[in-house]
This record gives C-alpha cells, sequence and structure tokens, in this order.
C-alpha cells in the first residue's frame, strides 16, 4: 500500500465496515488487473543493500523517479517515502528494507500490464544507473543479514518492528527480507468474492510453488524452495494464514469484518501522526472506547489503513489480493496476473477451478501450505505431487486466457505471458531449482555471481 488513508469519515457502525467491502462490487465489464512487484536494490558496485539516506541512496532514487515522472511524492515526516500518480494511476512505495514497489494502475489486459512493468523498469534504470543502484527480484535477500539491511524512513514500520518479535519468529525478516508479486482483481458480488476467495487460498500454495525463487539466506543454500513463503509460516498467525472460515456455508462480507475486528491493530493515524497501539482492538474503537484515543470513534481511514495490515494468503478489500508469489524476474512479474486472471476472469473457468478444490480437505489444504516452501512442486499431494495440480492450474489459466481474446499488434492474445509457467510444469524445474543448479555448477559456489546474472 503506498500511502495510508487520512479519510475522517465516521463509521456509523458495523454495518458500513460490511458496506466498505461490498462497495468494491463492479460489473465483469468493469474488471481490471492491478499487479504489484517488490524488487531488492543493491549498489552495483560491491552489492550491498541501498540505505535510505546519502549519495547513492533510496532518498536520491525516489526524488530522481519523481522528477522522471512528475508524480507527487508520498511523504512521512517530512522525508519522501513514494510516489503516486496524480491522474490515479500506479504508485511507487518502500518496503521496510528498501524493497522498491510499483503498485501498478488498474488496467484491462495483460499486454497493458506488461507493458507498464516494462516502461517502469526503463524508466528505473534511467534514474538508478547514474547512482549505481541495481535490482534484483527474489523472493528473500540472498546475502544481506537482517543487521545488515536497512530500515527506511516509515513511521508504520517501526510500529510494526517493535510489535513483531512479540507474535512470530520471522516476522522481522518478512518485513526486511523478502520480496513478492502481487495481483488485484476484481469480483461482481458478494457471491463472486467467495468463490474468488476460495480458489485462490486452496490454490495459493501452488502459486508459491510455481514462483519459488529464494534458496538462499545469509549467503548460503538455506534447504528452501521459498523461504519467503517458509517466513510466512512464523511470522504472526493472528493476521496471516490461509484464512479457513472462507470455506464455511457462511463466509462473506460480515465474516471477513468478524475476523478483522479480532485482528489486533498496530496503529492509528491522526493528522500525520501515528500513535502505537499494537494488540489493541478496533471494536473498542469502533466503541469510542480505546484506550489511545479515548471517546474518539473509528473513521474510514482507521478501516482502510486497518485492512492494509491484514496478511492472510489472499486478502479482501475492495478487490481481492494473491500473495503467495516470490519476487522474480521480468517475466514472471506478468506471469503471475496471467496465472490468477486466467483462472478468475472467465466463468466457465472458475467453475472448473472450484471443481479442482472443492474437495480439497482443510488438513490438504494446509498440508501443501506447510511443505510447499520447502519442497516446492515436489510437495506431496494425494497420489502424486503439486506439480500434478500446478499442471492442471496453469492449463485452466491457459483456457482461460484464450476465451479472452485480447490480442497485441502482433496477434498475440494473453497466453503468451504463461510461457514461463509452462516451462515450469513440464519440466517441474522451479527457478529455485536453477538458482540452484547455477549456484552448484556454473557460479561454484560464488553466490556474488547472482547480482550480475539475475538483476534487471
Amino acid at each position: 500500500m503506498a500511502r495510508d488513508s487520512d479519510d475522517a469519515t465516521p463509521l456509523g457502525g458495523r454495518d458500513a465496515l460490511v458496506a466498505y467491502l461490498a462497495g468494491g462490487e463492479k460489473p465483469s465489464s468493469a474488471f481490471r488487473i492491478g499487479t504489484e512487484h517488490e524488487k531488492f536494490p543493491f549498489a552495483l558496485n560491491n552489492h550491498r543493500p541501498v540505505p535510505y539516506e546519502g549519495s547513492g541512496g533510496i532518498e536520491q532514487l525516489l526524488r530522481g523517479m519523481e522528477g522522471l515522472l512528475g508524480w507527487e511524492p508520498i511523504l512521512d515526516e517530512g522525508r519522501i517515502i513514494g510516489l503516486a500518480d496524480p491522474t490515479g494511476g500506479g504508485a511507487i512505495s518502500l518496503e521496510p528494507g528498501g524493497q522498491f514497489e510499483l503498485s501498478g494502475a488498474p488496467l484491462e489486459n495483460l499486454h497493458q500490464t506488461c507493458s507498464e512493468v516494462h516502461a517502469h523498469l526503463a524508466q528505473l534504470r534511467e534514474v538508478a544507473n547514474p547512482l549505481e543502484i541495481g535490482f534484483l527480484g527474489l523472493g528473500h535477500s540472498p546475502t544481506w543479514t537482517l543487521a545488515e539491511t536497512p530500515q527506511m524512513p516509515k513511521s508504520r514500520y517501526a510500529i510494526m518492528s517493535n510489535y513483531m518479535p512479540k507474535v512470530g519468529k520471522r516476522g522481522l525478516d518478512m518485513m526486511y527480507r523478502t520480496c513478492t508479486i502481487q495481483v488485484n482483481l476484481d469480483f461482481k458480488d458478494e457471491a463472486d468474492m467467495v468463490r474468488k476467495m476460495r480458489v485462490g487460498l486452496a490454490l495459493q500454495p501452488v502459486a508459491t510453488a510455481l514462483f519459488a525463487n529464494s534458496p538462499f539466506t545469509d549467503g548460503k543454500v538455506n534447504g528452501m524452495q521459498s523461504a519467503r513463503a517458509h517466513i510466512w509460516l512464523d511470522t504472526d498467525n493472528n493476521r496471516a494464514g490461509a484464512l479457513p472460515q472462507a470455506f464455511d456455508d457462511d463466509f462473506g462480507y460480515d465474516a471477513y469484518v468478524e475476523w478483522a475486528l479480532d485482528v489486533p491493530m498496530y496503529f492509528i493515524k491522526r493528522g500525520s501522526t501515528y500513535h502505537d497501539v499494537t494488540g489493541s482492538s478496533f471494536r473498542d474503537l469502533m466503541a469510542g472506547t480505546h484506550a489511545a484515543v479515548p471517546g474518539e470513534k473509528a473513521t474510514l481511514s482507521d478501516w482502510t489503513n486497518h485492512l492494509s495490515t491484514l496478511f492472510p494468503d489472499v486478502r479482501l478489500k475492495r478487490y481481492i489480493e494473491m500473495r503467495g508469489a516470490d519476487g522474480g524476474p521480468w517475466a514472471r512479474i506478468c506471469a503471475l496476473p496471467a496465472l490468477w486472471v486466467g483462472l478468475m476472469y472467465d466463468e466457465a473457468v472458475l467453475a472448473e477451478a472450484e471443481t479442482l478444490v472443492t474437495d480439497m480437505s482443510a488438513e490438504e489444504r494446509e498440508a501443501i501450505r506447510q511443505t510447499v516452501p520447502v519442497h516446492g512442486l515436489k510437495a506431496p499431494f494425494r497420489n502424486g505431487t503439486v506439480q500434478d495440480l500446478a499442471r492442471q492450474m496453469v492449463s485452466l489459466a491457459k483456457k482461460g486466457l484464450t476465451a479472452r481474446q485480447n490480442m497485441n499488434p502482433s496477434g498475440n492474445d494473453e497466453t503468451i505471458f504463461l510461457s514461463a509457467l509452462e516451462e515450469v510444469v513440464e519440466t517441474g524445474r522451479t527457478p529455485a531449482d536453477v538458482l540452484l543448479d547455477r549456484y552448484h555448477g556454473s557460479w561454484k559456489g560464488d553466490l556474488d555471481r547472482i547480482f550480475k546474472e539475475f538483476a534487471y
């Protein structure tokens, strides 16, 4: 999320929380695709992480992008922490360790999405090259320790950093050392939201396996396919996880609100000031009995900001966020939205995807969620492996994209963006496998090579 909300509109009651989510409904003709991706900045001369301040720092990078794009700066206590397109398009933001994120504009098709990514990376190189900054697309920073990773001057991150060690062992690693690609998708009504949430939650570990790309930690092989996904298993299970209640018969907006009300808050923002209210109850804020702001009731910004601090594998706002993939190279940034758009935006294919997951038990869903971070596509599932599910998932996505019939000027439809995933499901070799082969082969254990061969 690029900018925390300042909307002081009072919330009239619990029904307003439900109505806010329902306000995301739109006809399928108005469905859009919003792609977000993060990448690690590094110094070209020594492959170290890039600090916020100083010559060749993140602050200079953001100011350079501000000048190039003409976007509005997002400030926190006077320091630039992001940029927003004033026309209502995309935004650039910083994750806690300096991970540089593009939150893309809501676009009609994947050709536009991929053009947006290509333009962003070209613009970024134009500004970053003179600053001697490069970028790496991985799920976990490969060589830097947590202590070596810089901290960005964003108020909410300071609050989260203090709180994370109290609720899990890996929260700081999640914040400072991981990168992801995600896609935001629309829904037409509550029933459509429920269908997409269930398919997304059941198949999110399969997407994790397809995009697994973080086999290194602290300069060593970590024994994982996706260290990023493994970290999420012990970050803060009050607000993260597979959201099993989504599979209950009565799941809908109201049930999601009920869950969100019980997830402890991080902060309350009043004006430009962030108040640390970690562990406190949104219910108390709704009732006007919150200890940090006694007598003051919840505003729309409190609700939207709170929703942005919930981290289930699939997150509901006024759209649905698919959150299971490791960061990756250019082609995989385009492949992630292609996978989910193909599954979710064609009615017949969505029905087939539902059939694929309907008979999966809660125990099976959780089992692959727990095993995929280590074993990737080789994680066991019934009489086979997750690779079998992945093959079906990619095939369905291709069917859905073919049905959309969105052509580029060369006459190619959106299925071209699935080619990287088709190779993975046929060979069984994930991006992590490719990295490990290089490490044990031509790199001869020299992990520094990753900054030269896999940078954008």
